[in-house]
């Protein structure tokens, strides 16, 4: 008999400014975010290469977006995948902002870049 697949967890770290996917325990991936007020700009997203395939991004992204909406923050999609994601999960349009040159700089200024 085979062992069912373990099914991924989703869990913030906001140590770390991110959202961190994890299977069996151990991690697969995050989306890694900052805060400027009530915005959550997501900037990186990434899947471990030993998990990719498996709709790992898709699952993280989703339930990393519904706990924006829980903790009554706004979504700012610098990440490609995230923007993405938003364009196709229409869901999440009531509390997406865009993307501006203040919130780039803002955030290039935040990463040390």
């Amino acid at each position: 008999m085979t062992q069912p697949a373990a099914l991924p967890v989703v869990t913030r770290a906001d140590d770390r400014h991110r959202y961190e996917i994890t299977v069996d325990g151990r991690l697969a991936g995050f989306t890694a975010y900052r805060d400027l007020g009530e915005q959550r700009v997501f900037y990186h997203t990434e899947i471990d290469d030993a998990f990719a395939g498996q709709g790992l991004a898709f699952t993280l992204v989703q339930q990393a977006l519904t706990d924006v909406r829980d903790t009554g923050h706004r979504i700012v999609p610098v990440c490609p995948y995230v923007a993405k994601f938003l364009r196709k999960q229409e869901e999440f349009s009531d509390i997406t902002d865009p993307v501006t040159v203040e919130i780039r700089h803002w955030l290039r200024a935040q990463l040390g870049g």
